[in-house]
């Protein structure tokens, strides 16, 4: 089944789909692995792993979908991607969407902001007028039906927190793109629990919830609740990285380089402690034995380090 398909099924499912974030195509290997069905890559976190730089509308659509591609070409589940703001109008949409769908993503959410855009939970966000969003997602829509009729368009909205913005403007603008095109509305920053009940009765279509910033912690039984298709969790593994990596890294400055070797020997048992395993080198052996001459296994044998499907 291709991705796309999947993720429509995944989405029109009765329970929420739970979609953590990654932000390259290792985190995307461990979220998989760990047993989600779906992966979301954060924009966010793309940026500041690419770049160093905050999500501020500094990354290119060359640079987005290229690690879109890299994180669906390492993965099996579903991939859904943060395509910014279509990076221009409705022509530069189109592009953006055919070069999503090259990429093997399953789905893309487009948000209504000016250019350049900037995260969706900080301050000073602006929108286009609504017509020449519709405009956009009418572009998206067309795109997307010519070459892959499954993969998913979700419109993101950012009116809630937007200069001149409230929650019933979003609202308004979230039914405008599914008229237009999306399959899938995505107010972003509702503030409030009652926020979230107000998108969930009134918008009339799938809804996406982002978990994060300024927006209520909810429980997954409080998300089937509301009635809501998807909730994605981008900063998880941004996150976590950083402050794992903060508190070996202080650790190392304060008692040394042998810091290093507590730190492999804590992970004896862990998957993070089998990365040859887990970054594909049993696969590759497999590869070569089904592919090379049997005379090119040779190389295995009297040499030191890690052996596929062996002991380090």
């Amino acid at each position: 089944m291709r991705p796309t398909t999947r993720l429509r099924e995944l989405i029109n499912a009765k329970e929420t789909l739970i979609v953590p974030g990654c932000y390259n195509a290792m985190t995307a290997k461990i979220i998989e692995q760990t047993g989600f069905p779906a992966v979301y890559m954060t924009g966010y976190g793309t940026s500041l792993a690419l770049l160093g730089m905050p999500d501020a509308g500094l990354a290119t659509m060359t640079e987005m979908h290229l690690n879109a591609r890299y994180i669906a070409n390492a993965v099996k589940i579903p991939l859904i991607a943060d395509c910014d703001n279509g990076y221009g109008n409705a022509i530069n949409v189109d592009r953006a969407v055919r070069e999503y769908i090259q990429t093997g993503t399953a789905g893309i959410h487009i948000e209504d902001q000016i250019i350049p855009k900037r995260c969706g939970h900080v301050a000073g966000r602006q929108v286009i007028p609504m017509a020449e969003a519709c405009g956009k997602y009418r572009a998206a829509k067309d795109a997307r039906d010519e070459l892959d009729p499954d993969f998913v368009i979700i419109a993101r909205t950012d009116a809630r927190g937007a200069v001149g913005g409230n929650i019933d403007i979003a609202i308004e603008r979230a039914n405008a793109y599914l008229e237009a095109g999306a399959d899938v509305a995505f107010v972003e920053g509702p503030t409030s629990h009652e926020e979230i009940a107000k998108v969930c009765e009134q918008v009339n279509g799938p809804i996406l919830y982002n978990q994060t910033g300024v927006s209520p912690r909810l429980t997954e039984e409080e998300m089937n609740d509301y009635g809501i298709a998807l909730t994605i969790f981008p900063g998880i593994c941004m996150r976590a990285t950083m402050k794992a990596l903060f508190d070996v890294m202080y650790a190392m400055k304060e008692r040394g380089p042998l810091v290093e070797s507590e730190v492999f020997d804590s992970l004896k048992g862990h998957p993070a402690g089998d990365f040859h395993s887990f970054s594909g080198f049993d696969k590759i052996k497999q590869m070569e034995e089904a592919y090379l001459d049997p005379a090119e296994l040779a190389k295995y044998e009297g040499t030191v380090g890690f052996q596929p499907g062996g002991d380090d």
